[in-house]
């Protein structure tokens, strides 16, 4: 029992520190460095809260919190709704099925950066040369330059990516449903809607919990997608609230203002993600 305590110790502590030596240092780091006027150069004084109070004063900083919420509620939406879509006809009985389980998983192995960029060059170069040779206008133009669509090809991209992961935690949870369920629910004249609202959601519930848990908070910190196609822009059209930090903090000379409006950012994801688990793990009853 002394050796297993041991090795537990030797396994646990090395991962620890390493855990706060590159997150919780970090993260105390950001808040201490959120009450001082730091540029992240030099030196610098206390300011109080008056970061956090410039923060709720910035317009800039509001409109990138609406874009990202905008941003992350329909992407969390529509990821949720094709996943779900796409696992149960994976689930089905149809040829190559663990084939084409695999190339709907192969985009979530590919770096978020790399993806943005191929969509990048396809909204600007390839979708309007094909539309100028079909004659369709609405798609002629590059809707990247666009600040009333931009946004939409962000979202295009970010769910198209994402869909993969989810899609995985899907089948997961069809998996743990038993077929004896389907055969009783078959033989009571149930049809397919019926058999999915009744039977299938229920229990794969708490799978669908995880999900919007996951994609929501994973797109209420979209960064790559931003870098790569849009630089924020046009104007500040697609700034979300993690390119902001980023830019302002290592580029503007806002790095102690940036910290606080992480760690406000910080806390309303939190927020959110606790609502969320709460809310849908109570629907999961109440189903």
């Amino acid at each position: 029992m002394k050796k297993r305590g041991s090795a537990y110790i030797l396994m646990t502590v090395p991962a620890l520190l390493l855990f706060f030596a590159f997150h919780t240092f970090p993260t105390l780091q950001g808040i201490f460095y959120s009450f001082t006027n730091w540029k992240g150069y030099g030196d610098f004084d206390f300011v109080g809260l008056k970061n956090y109070i410039n923060v709720f004063k910035d317009d800039r900083v509001v409109d990138s919190y609406l874009f990202t919420f905008k941003f992350a509620i329909i992407s969390t939406l529509l990821v949720n709704l094709f996943s779900m879509l796409i696992a149960l006809g994976l689930n089905a009985n149809i040829r190559f099925k663990n084939t084409l389980r695999a190339v709907y998983f192969l985009p979530n192995i590919l770096s978020g950066l790399i993806v943005a960029f191929i969509f990048n060059y396809i909204f600007a170069n390839f979708l309007p040369e094909m539309a100028e040779k079909f004659g369709i206008n609405s798609l002629a133009t590059n809707i990247l330059g666009n600040p009333d669509l931009a946004w939409v090809g962000i979202v295009i991209v970010a769910v198209w990516q994402a869909v993969a992961f989810n899609t995985i935690l899907y089948l997961a949870g069809l998996q743990t449903i038993p077929s004896e369920l389907y055969e009783a629910s078959s033989l009571d004249g149930a049809g397919k809607w019926k058999t999915f609202w009744h039977v299938t959601f229920p229990l794969i519930a708490p799978f669908f919990t995880i999900n919007m848990v996951l994609a929501m908070k994973g797109f209420l910190m979209v960064f790559d997608q931003i870098v790569a196609m849009t630089g924020g822009g046009p104007g500040q059209s697609t700034e979300s609230i993690s390119f902001l930090i980023y830019k302002g903090g290592f580029e503007g000379g806002e790095f102690a203002y940036q910290s606080a409006n992480a760690v406000v950012y910080f806390v309303i994801i939190v927020a959110i993600s606790v609502v969320q688990i709460r809310f849908l793990q109570r629907r999961e009853v109440d189903l």
